[in-house]
C-alpha cells in the first residue's frame, strides 16, 4: 500500500522504497528471489544480477505480473569487468542505485583436510571479492550522491562455526564479509551510505536441498536450533526491508541473525 499524498511518517517507520532502484545479486534462485521479490513489493525497481540469465528472466516475469518494475542484467561478480557492466546497466535502465543487496555466493561441503585450493579460491572468489567489488562499484555511485543502504548476505557460518557440516571456504568467506561489512560502514557512515549485513541460519534453498531433504539432518538443525524449526523464505522479507529502507536511518555496521536462535546457544 502507497502512502497517501502528504502523510506523515513516523521517524525509522517507512519501510517503503516506492521510486528508489535496489539492485539485488544472485537472483536466480532461493534467497535471491525473495529479496529480490520482495524489494519490489515495497515499491522499488529492481535489477536481477545472476549468471543465470534464462532464471532471472522468469522472476522478472512474476515481478512485472504483479506490477512492479525488473531488468535482467547477466553478471559473474567475480568478474571486475562484469559487475562494471551491471553498474553501467542499472544507470541505463532506471538511474542511480538506491539499495543494494550483494546476495550472490555458492558453498560446496568437503572436509578442510581434502578441500583443493581452486575449490577454497573459487568460493573466496565469489563469496567475498564478489561481494567487496559490489560495494566498491555501487557504493562509488551511492557516495557520489550522498546515499545509499547496502545489505550484504553473510550467514550464520560467518559468526559461529558448524564442524559437523564441512564449509571451511564457505564459513571464512562469510566471516570476512561480516568484517568487511564493519569495515565499509565505518568508512562511509559519514558519507551518507549505510552497510548492513544479513546472516541467514538454515532455510530451503538450492544450498541447503540436501539438509532439508533428509530426515537425519533435519533432526540434526531442530534440535540445535532454539526455535526447533528452519525458516521459511518469507520470514527474510522484514529483515530486509528494515536494513534497505529508512525504517534503519541510524543503524551501519550491523550484522542482523535471521536464525531462529542458532548463534545464541
Amino acid at each position: 500500500m502507497t502512502k497517501e499524498a502528504g502523510a506523515a511518517t513516523i521517524p525509522g517507520t517507512d519501510f517503503r522504497l516506492d521510486g528508489r532502484v535496489a539492485v539485488v545479486t544472485g537472483a536466480s534462485s532461493g534467497m535471491g528471489v525473495t529479496m529480490a521479490e520482495t524489494l519490489a513489493r515495497a515499491g522499488a525497481r529492481v535489477v536481477l544480477a545472476a549468471r543465470r540469465e534464462d532464471r532471472l528472466a522468469e522472476v522478472a516475469e512474476r515481478i512485472e505480473k504483479a506490477g512492479g518494475e525488473a531488468a535482467v542484467v547477466a553478471c559473474d561478480v567475480a568478474r571486475d569487468d562484469e559487475v562494471d557492466a551491471l553498474v553501467g546497466a542499472t544507470l541505463a535502465r532506471f538511474g542511480p542505485p538506491d539499495v543494494l543487496v550483494a546476495n550472490a555466493g555458492f558453498t560446496t561441503v568437503v572436509p578442510a583436510e581434502d578441500q583443493t585450493l581452486d575449490d577454497w579460491r573459487g568460493q573466496i572468489d565469489v563469496n567475498l571479492s564478489g561481494v567487496f567489488l559490489c560495494c566498491q562499484r555501487f557504493g562509488r555511485v551511492m557516495l557520489e550522491r550522498g546515499r545509499g543502504s547496502i545489505v550484504n548476505v553473510a550467514s550464520v557460518l560467518g559468526l559461529v562455526g558448524s564442524g559437523q557440516i564441512h564449509q571451511a571456504a564457505y564459513a571464512a568467506s562469510k566471516g570476512g564479509v561480516v568484517n568487511l561489512t564493519r569495515e565499509l560502514a565505518a568508512q562511509w557512515a559519514r558519507r551518507g551510505v549505510r552497510v548492513n549485513a544479513l546472516a541467514p541460519g538454515w532455510f530451503p534453498t538450492e544450498m541447503t536441498g540436501d539438509m532439508f531433504g533428509d530426515e537425519r539432518s533435519l533432526k540434526w538443525m531442530r534440535s540445535r536450533t532454539p526455535m526447533g524449526r528452519g525458516g521459511e523464505l518469507e520470514e527474510l522479507a522484514g529483515p530486509l526491508l528494515f536494513l534497505a529502507s529508512d525504517a534503519s536511518t541510524f543503524v551501519t555496521g550491523q550484522i542482523l541473525a535471521v536464525d531462529g536462535g542458532w548463534t545464541i546457544v
